[in-house]
């Protein structure tokens, strides 16, 4: 004889399976009825293309406000570097050079900020007797975002002379 007593309802697959099955096609819909207004409607199509507008401008301001603090923050930190002074001893220059290697490059593998990175790669080529030389080892080993910030702290800082010849090159004429 069969069992006469009913069913505890229906299994937890069952309603999963059905839930799943009623979002899926809820999105489906929306998808469609989002393209077809897209298609057919053109003040939604105007809408549309304002708010992609204002989003882009929103972004290229804000690009362009990161990027002039940025330059804020490398002319203030050139500034506070040449405030500090450098060391003007050979030995001392010298351990304050590789020091500040050291730490630069340790700074680009770690994913420190770019801009303290090139600092201590400015520091050191501050102290270095050929900054033109150091300059092309610069281009060999520093990645380019870091080598870029340089340009820029090179570019702020009046003393580093590297339009000139070797010879001469890190030393401000006096005239």
């Amino acid at each position: 004889m069969a069992s006469t007593t009913p069913s505890s309802g229906p299994s937890y697959t069952t309603v999963a399976v059905a839930s799943t099955t009623l979002i899926a096609t809820g999105c489906i819909a929306y998808a469609l009825y989002f393209d077809h207004r897209r298609r057919t409607d053109a003040t939604f199509r105007r809408s549309l293309k304002k708010e992609h507008q204002k989003i882009h401008r929103t972004l290229e301001e804000e690009a362009k406000a990161s990027q002039s603090a940025q330059k804020e923050k490398i002319k203030r930190v050139v500034e506070e570097a040449n405030d500090e002074g450098f060391p003007k001893d050979p030995e001392e220059t010298e351990g304050y050079f590789m020091q500040e290697v050291a730490r630069g490059e340790g700074m680009c593998t770690d994913g420190s900020d770019p801009v303290d990175a090139a600092l201590c790669f400015y520091r050191a080529l501050k102290v270095y007797p050929q900054p033109r030389e150091l300059i092309s080892i610069y281009d060999k080993t520093v990645p380019k975002p870091i080598l870029d910030i340089l340009a820029e702290m090179i570019a702020v800082d009046p003393e580093i002379n590297v339009s000139g010849s070797s010879s001469d090159a890190g030393h401000p004429t006096v005239e």
